[in-house]
């Protein structure tokens, strides 16, 4: 060894040694961070167990009669404000295999505020306060900078009901960990183990595209995040579950929250009354638009 290498490792010791005092913990600097506990019961389960109930809860439901009520909100950090709208009362009724109609009430005088429906292809809208209307298909290929004009009733049916793998696609699951207010007491936090499982489309070559990651909790084995991606990858829906109740053997979350990041809307949706697997008759879904009112074609 020459003697300017011996030099260098003699300076790199000395190094090590002045690093001596940190590491043991004289120069260390401790601050309180929110506590955290660990839930009572924690369920573990399967990747095939997770697909399986996640489908037959998805077909368990062939029709749905709800009450909600529901606000909007646009704007976010990019904008520097939010902007919430009043919430309206009204129905959301469903019929598979894509039959579904959103009808939202003017507050104290109950006519009819919005009314939206969609065969799963394509929709009508009707404003009867501005004597407008709407026509177009389920995909927005021209979107617009108002967020809320690029809403469809697909969103609603994609975000209430939790669609688990076809037999064409593939599935993977990974653990997670979420924060869970528990509410009991002042700052009862609790560290909850949790699953993702994602939905991907069949390769193409090497690249796989992910359609949708439903997040599972592992307190009761119920999806509390979904998050739905477009064809360039990125996120175009999140929709958050909770307040579960059972409806003959059935769970459906009650309150639902609905973020469209791309076009920087939210919606809330609570359920105030459920109904499941009513018979509902096709003019339910039928929207007609008066004589007189102008029609404007979305794309």
């Amino acid at each position: 060894m020459n003697f300017v290498q011996m030099r260098i490792r003699q300076a790199f010791a000395a190094g090590l040694l002045g690093l001596a005092p940190a590491l043991t913990g004289c120069l260390t600097h401790t601050h309180a961070v929110v506590k955290t506990r660990l839930p009572s019961v924690v369920m573990s389960t399967s990747l095939d167990q997770l697909a399986l109930e996640i489908n037959q809860r998805f077909d368990s439901i062939q029709s749905m009669n709800a009450a909600v009520e529901i606000s909007a909100s646009t704007g976010g950090n990019l904008q520097g404000k939010v902007t919430e709208t009043t919430s309206l009362r009204g129905y959301i009724l469903m019929r598979k295999p894509a039959d579904l109609r959103v009808l939202l009430l003017v507050p104290v005088v109950g006519t009819r505020a919005i009314d939206m429906v969609t065969d799963g292809t394509n929709f009508k809208l009707l404003i009867p306060s501005r004597h407008e209307a709407m026509v177009g298909t389920n995909e927005v290929t021209h979107p617009s900078k108002n967020g809320l004009e690029n809403l469809r009733p697909v969103v609603f049916f994609d975000s209430m009901f939790v669609q688990g793998p076809a037999s064409n696609q593939i599935i993977s699951m990974t653990s997670d960990t979420r924060i869970v207010d528990e509410g009991k007491k002042k700052h009862d936090l609790v560290e909850e183990p949790a699953y993702a499982v994602q939905i991907l489309d069949q390769p193409q070559g090497q690249h796989a595209h992910t359609l949708r990651v439903i997040h599972i909790s592992s307190m009761d084995l119920l999806p509390y995040q979904q998050d739905i991606y477009d064809a360039a990858g990125n996120i175009s829906t999140k929709a958050f579950y909770s307040d579960y109740q059972y409806f003959n053997n059935t769970p459906f979350p009650m309150h639902i929250k609905i973020e469209r990041p791309q076009d920087h809307y939210g919606l809330d949706v609570v359920i105030t009354k459920l109904t499941l697997n009513q018979k509902l008759d096709d003019d339910q879904f039928e929207l007609k638009i008066p004589e007189g009112y102008p029609v404007q074609t979305m794309k």
